[in-house]
């Protein structure tokens, strides 16, 4: 079963029991998965991690506004997509594949984070946020 089915099924179940706003998230995220499947991209785990990403970056645009409200609606969402998403890696798992890249690249200082993000994110793929290995990347190479 896909993650949009999945989804489509949830929303059956919630708007049995009710649930208005969880119905109007689910239909809104399963609504940019099907759109972006008729536009030829096909990977839902990437579409709702970007998803993901953007309502966290709009729930801080919205807190730092002054309108808390509203993120926490972003930030509801954010949480919604996360229970879709598969579990992510933990640390020391992505410590060692940073690890394995610096050796096989060579690379020796920080002008070298490029080849080793190149070579770490398609083995972490939907298991780890860019955020995290560039930063496991750059303690790496900083030491």
């Amino acid at each position: 079963m896909s993650i949009t089915e999945k989804m489509q099924d949830d929303v059956k179940a919630a708007m049995k029991s009710g649930e208005k706003d969880r119905v109007q998230a689910l239909r809104l995220i399963v609504s940019e998965l099907q759109r972006a499947e008729k536009d030829g991209n096909s990977d839902e785990v990437a579409i709702l991690q970007s998803a993901r990403k953007k309502r966290l970056e709009s729930a801080k645009a919205f807190r730092d506004g002054g309108r808390g409200d509203s993120a926490a609606q972003e930030e509801s969402e954010a949480a919604l997509i996360e229970q879709y998403l598969p579990a992510q890696m933990s640390d020391d798992e992505l410590a060692e594949i940073v690890k394995t890249a610096v050796a096989d690249t060579g690379a020796a200082s920080m002008a070298d984070m490029g080849k080793v993000m190149g070579s770490v994110m398609p083995k972490v793929k939907g298991l780890a946020d860019g955020n995290r290995v560039q930063a496991a990347v750059k303690e790496l190479l900083a030491s």
